[in-house]
């Protein structure tokens, strides 16, 4: 692997070598640090390595091939992203973000791991690393004087893996019977009392803002909120390291903690919803008051105008589109309201201070920071253009005439490939392979025979 002759820190954003020396001498008996890299997908990759390899973590960092940004859902090489052996497989450098080295409180040894972002061999920040398309994107707001403030809500189940993957059900003891959904039971919390306690152990030991943690809507499917932030990278950040911590501790207590957005086609899917406010220069939410209204329906026509070309960043996965049934809680229709669960766009009780929106699109399994970077631009958009959107839906918005979304993957596809807006977002280059890795993705699942085809023609 090639080295970096470069022996000083060029970008001040970076952490020094002294953040990891710090975390070294405060935690002694650390054996081996986990290397983390979220990808185009919001997969984990990296690599293992021992406690000295932390030291070059911050500068000049942990050699990584570029390409892989180029990998589909399961791991695979996408060529025709032309980022893999048509490039030589360069390396780039993985850099730790600022205050992302953590300990792993679920390992059975002593361990650590870091969060990073990819950088290329001249240093610049890599294009194709989603966390990059949001820190442009933050770059916008901030030259406008402007800050958002996010939050993310997490659905999943909690499954027996052997089961799951044998049978597609949850397994034994790990939710009531259909006559027993038991939303917001306290009493199912309590079943999973020790899981939940060590989550929320080790949400404090990281860092992670977890706020309320909620029995959900069908059995086994719980929700872990997560505080307001006015730093939307870390929001982010938050919410793929969150994804970690649950699985990993799921897989602790012999569970597995599923984000795939619909696994049960006779229950309510995991969404992945966002919460976000606009605060100005003086740290005033620009959505409160009388005028503060007014933008704030021009943000959410933003959002209802790009809907369109995000909603493979929202839905990114040939199984989010089965999450998208009338009367699911998912939404179907291009649609907003105050107060209103049936819509995409959500207005939420609150008093004038904390007024925002909460979109409610995404599935569980969607890349946080791709999700960011879709909703705040087209809240970005909407505030540019100053267009107010259509009257908010009350009551029912599956029934309502308005614009219906596409539950097709390919469609989705379209929208987003040839989407002017998702151009200025991404930039070509980006939008070009994430396409190019979403088709490669459907065509796998367009070539499977199901059992069912089988069972029924054989």
């Amino acid at each position: 692997m090639r080295e970096s002759a470069c022996t000083e820190n060029p970008d001040n954003s970076l952490p020094s070598n002294e953040e990891a020396e710090r975390f070294l001498a405060e935690h002694p008996d650390i054996e081996s640090v986990d290397f983390l890299i979220p990808d185009i997908n919001g997969v984990m990759r990296g690599k293992w390595g021992p406690t000295e390899a932390l030291a070059k973590a911050g500068y000049p960092g942990i050699n990584m091939p570029l390409s892989i940004f180029g990998l589909d859902i399961w791991g695979r090489e996408v060529e025709s992203t032309g980022i893999h052996i048509d490039t030589g497989d360069t390396d780039g450098y993985c850099r730790a973000i600022p205050g992302r080295i953590n300990v792993a409180p679920w390992s059975p040894r002593p361990s650590a791991q870091v969060l990073m972002s990819m950088y290329t061999e001249a240093g610049e920040p890599c294009e194709y690393d989603p966390r990059n398309v949001l820190k442009k994107l933050m770059d916008r707001f901030a030259e406008k004087g402007l800050r958002p403030v996010t939050a993310f809500e997490l659905e999943f189940y909690l499954v027996d893996p052997n089961v799951f993957q044998r049978s597609g059900r949850m397994g034994k003891d790990l939710g009531p019977g259909p006559e027993q959904q038991q939303m917001y039971s306290l009493s199912e919390l309590r079943g999973q009392s020790e899981l939940f306690a060590e989550i929320r152990a080790a949400a404090i030991a990281q860092g992670l803002p977890i706020d309320t943690i909620i029995k959900e809507a069908a059995p086994g499917q719980f929700e872990v909120n997560l505080k307001h932030r006015d730093d939307a990278m870390a929001a982010a950040d938050d919410t793929v390291l969150l994804r970690r911590l649950i699985t990993e501790s799921a897989h602790k207590h012999g569970l597995r903690a599923t984000f795939m957005a619909k696994p049960f086609l006779e229950w309510p899917g995991n969404g992945m919803h966002v919460h976000a406010s606009i605060l100005d220069k003086d740290g005033n939410n620009i959505f409160a008051g009388e005028a503060g209204d007014m933008r704030l329906q021009h943000a959410a026509a933003g959002l209802l105008q790009t809907l369109k070309d995000t909603l493979l960043l929202y839905i990114p996965g040939f199984n989010g589109y089965r999450r998208l049934q009338p009367g699911s809680y998912a939404p179907t229709r291009i649609a907003w309201g105050r107060n209103n669960r049936s819509v995409v766009v959500r207005v939420p009780a609150s008093d004038d201070k904390a007024r925002r929106l909460e979109h409610r699109m995404s599935g569980a399994d969607a890349n946080p920071y791709f999700v960011l970077a879709g909703v705040l631009g087209g809240m970005l958009e909407g505030l540019e253009n100053g267009k107010l959107p259509p009257p908010p839906v009350e009551g029912n918005a599956y029934n309502v005439p308005l614009p219906q979304l596409s539950d097709d993957m390919d469609d989705a596809i379209e929208d987003f490939e040839r989407s002017d807006f998702i151009r200025r977002l991404f930039g070509p280059e980006l939008r070009r392979i994430f396409a190019e890795i979403k088709r490669e993705e459907l065509k796998a699942f367009d070539n499977e025979i199901t059992p069912l085809e089988r069972s029924t023609y054989l």
